[in-house]
Formats: C-alpha cells, sequence, structure tokens
C-alpha cells in the first residue's frame, strides 16, 4: 500500500474492511477513502506512531494542501476521511485519544443557488408536456414545496376552492400554502386522469401517481425535471425551482419573512441560502423582525 507498511497498513485495511461491511458506503467511495489516508501518511512519514502524532501534524497537512491549491471541497473531503479513521481507531481502542478531532476544513464559499428566469419557466411550460409532469412542474414553482412534500402530499391536503395546500415539512412541521389558479386549474385537470388510474388500481391517496398506480418517487421526479432542463438547456432538478419560486417572490418585492414562511424554513438566515439579496438587506430585514 504505497510507502506504507505494517501496522499502520493494517490499520487502514481493516478500517476500509469496516465502512464496507459495516457502513454499507460505496466501492468508489472506500477507494476515496484509501487515497486520501494513503497520502496522509505518505505525507507524515512511513515509520510514525499513531499515538505520537499531534494536532499540528494535521494543521500542518491542511496548510500544504492548501499551498498546492487543492480546491477546498476536496480539502474538506480529505480531512473528513482522516477523522474518520482516527474517530474508528479510539472506538477501537488502537490510540488513546484523537489527535485530528479539533482539526477544521477550510471554509468554503458560499455558491449562490441556480435559479431558472421566469422567461426559462415559461418556456418550460409552453411545451407539450405529459399532464402529470406538466402539473407537477406547475406546483413545484408555484408553491415552492421540496420535492419530498411533493410525492408525499395527498388528495385531503388539496383544498382547489381556496387555492391552497397543506403541506407537512421537515419534522412533519405543517404549513399552509397558496397556489396560484392557473395551477389549480391545471390540478383538476390532472385528477381527472389521475381518478382513471386509481379505479384501475386502487389506487392509494397520494396526489401523484404512476401510470400503473403506484406512488411517483423523489427519483422519477428529479429525473422529469431534469429531462425538461434541456428545454433551456440548463442542469436543472427540483430544488432549482425551489430556489426560482424564492428569488421570483423577493424581486417582486416580497417580505423575506413572507417567503420564509412559504418555503417552511424555522430559520429566516435559512432562507437566505435560497435568495440573492444581499447580506446587508438581510441584516436589516432580520434587525427589523427580532427588533
Amino acid at each position: 500500500m504505497s510507502n506504507i507498511e505494517g501496522t499502520i497498513s493494517q490499520h487502514i485495511s481493516d478500517y476500509l474492511a469496516y465502512l464496507e461491511l459495516e457502513r454499507g458506503l460505496s466501492q468508489n467511495t472506500i477507494l476515496a477513502y484509501q487515497s486520501d489516508l494513503i497520502a496522509f501518511f505518505d505525507y507524515i512519514e512511513k515509520d510514525v506512531e499513531l499515538n505520537e502524532l499531534k494536532r499540528k501534524d494535521f494543521s500542518s497537512y491542511t496548510k500544504y494542501l492548501a499551498r498546492n491549491e487543492i480546491n477546498p471541497s476536496t480539502i474538506t473531503r480529505k480531512i473528513a476521511s482522516i477523522k474518520g479513521f482516527f474517530k474508528y481507531l479510539c472506538y477501537k481502542r488502537i490510540i488513546k485519544a484523537n489527535p485530528s478531532s479539533s482539526i477544521t476544513p477550510p471554509k468554503l464559499p458560499r455558491r449562490l443557488p441556480k435559479i431558472l428566469t421566469i422567461s426559462e419557466l415559461d418556456k418550460i411550460l409552453k411545451e407539450k408536456l405529459d399532464l402529470v409532469d406538466f402539473a407537477m412542474v406547475e406546483l413545484l414553482y408555484s408553491a415552492g414545496i421540496r420535492v419530498s412534500e411533493l410525492t408525499e402530499l395527498e388528495l385531503k391536503n388539496l383544498d382547489l376552492a381556496q387555492n391552497m395546500i397543506k403541506v407537512f415539512g421537515k419534522g412533519s412541521k405543517e404549513r399552509l400554502v397558496p397556489i396560484g389558479k392557473k395551477c389549480s386549474a391545471t390540478l383538476k385537470e390532472y385528477l381527472k386522469k389521475r381518478e382513471l388510474i386509481a379505479l384501475r388500481y386502487n389506487s392509494k391517496p397520494y396526489l401523484f401517481l404512476n401510470s400503473n398506480g403506484t406512488k411517483i418517487t423523489r427519483q422519477k421526479v428529479y429525473k422529469i425535471v431534469h429531462s425538461l432542463g434541456n428545454i433551456v438547456g440548463k442542469n436543472i432538478s427540483p430544488h432549482t425551482i425551489r430556489h426560482s419560486f424564492a428569488t421570483h417572490l423577493l424581486e417582486n418585492g416580497a417580505d423575506l419573512r413572507v417567503v420564509q414562511e412559504l418555503l417552511g424554513h424555522s430559520s429566516i438566515v435559512t432562507t437566505q441560502l435560497y435568495t440573492h439579496i444581499s447580506k446587508k438587506t438581510l441584516r436589516e430585514v432580520y434587525f427589523k423582525i427580532n427588533g
């Protein structure tokens, strides 16, 4: 195993076996762990004593990676691999204490979420889409809901007369979300098709069904939305539509607290991740709300 021999090599082999058998990690992930650990011990020295490693050894390695212009996300992964290994060694009582526990990865630059413009969404929705695909995209954008909330939505939680839906978000937290009249009309049309499927297969009460009467899966929704991205030449997911929903509301003057409620966020700070508003504006709104 590279320049690593003897005891450390055996510990790494045992750890990789643990990851495969106990944690069920994929072969590609295990190979990444192996590569990260080999690189670390090659940097330290091949005959190092595990119990003699200090915090400075790990910080020195982190600085070495940064000096070699390794991507911050790659450094974060490498540190996670190393920390996982030493946590395992502690668990197995191979070492007395974990010298890597206080090592922190570099801060990753915050990326603005990818969104669709209003014209791009219009272009997608003007395509001749299958009715179920059309209804799902309309609802994702009209309500800004998560893909899991879409797939778990039941008929009893629709109130198309009032243009409202009841959503159960993370932690089964309930919220009422308004939807547009156009979306309600699309759902009414889709419900006619759904009724035929439900009668044929005695389906469960979920809103969106496959053609065989089973509840549509998150994977299926991801696949559908991804394919629709080809219409506008973008790689998109259901979360892209959620980002777009929040951004378009804010661009048109919606209050940040309202968007927070619609998205089902417990903290206004989380809502910032779904928008393109400046930190300065967020701070002003936050203190306006919280005094």
